[in-house]
């Protein structure tokens, strides 16, 4: 009986290792999608929250504004931070190496604002700021949903997930209320 057991320890071995070897390349793969969506995810947020700080700082706009970007705020900056930290666990860059900036196009960031975009946004004033607001975070939202419902397709951390989630919900609401105040 033992001989039979030290006969099959090196194909047990091969298979354990074969097992380790698939789900690690899978999980390898799930958390480079994790990875990059906090990568991307990071930036993305960072520039909402500086569109809801003009929304906050400017005199003008209106309450229904300036409540949304108070939650915005709100839910965004713990995102952030977590997002932040995550990538210090995974001992990955705080950035993607593709350069995403707020001149980047839809494949640095579906939804980011261009460096003139802001620039506008930052020279209105009144209703007009209010329309470009919305206008444009709509669409930033609407980018953001795109990346975290991209994420949930692949990835195996239930933190990802819950995030991601909460992500494509509250930025959905989010939405359907800026569009309600356009409309």
């Amino acid at each position: 009986m033992f001989p039979l057991r030290r006969a099959l320890r090196p194909v047990a071995a091969v298979t354990v290792a074969l097992v380790l070897t698939a789900c690690s390349s899978s999980d390898a793969e799930g958390r480079d999608g994790d990875v990059m969506f906090a990568q991307m995810m990071i930036p993305h947020h960072e520039q909402a929250v500086e569109m809801a700080d003009l929304a906050l700082e400017k005199d003008g706009v209106s309450a229904e504004v300036k409540d949304l970007a108070t939650d915005i705020k709100a839910a965004q900056d713990p995102e952030i931070k977590t997002m932040s930290e995550w990538l210090t666990e995974w001992k990955a860059p705080a950035s993607a190496s593709n350069g995403m900036d707020h001149g980047g196009g839809h494949d640095a960031g579906a939804g980011m604002m261009s460096d003139d975009d802001m620039q506008a946004l930052q020279a209105a004033e009144g209703a007009e700021f209010d329309k470009q607001w919305l206008t444009m975070m709509i669409e930033h939202h609407e980018g953001a949903v795109e990346m975290a419902k991209d994420v949930l397709k692949t990835t195996k951390d239930p933190e990802v997930k819950t995030l991601a989630e909460a992500v494509v919900s509250g930025q959905e609401a989010e939405i359907s209320t800026m569009q309600g105040l356009l409309d």
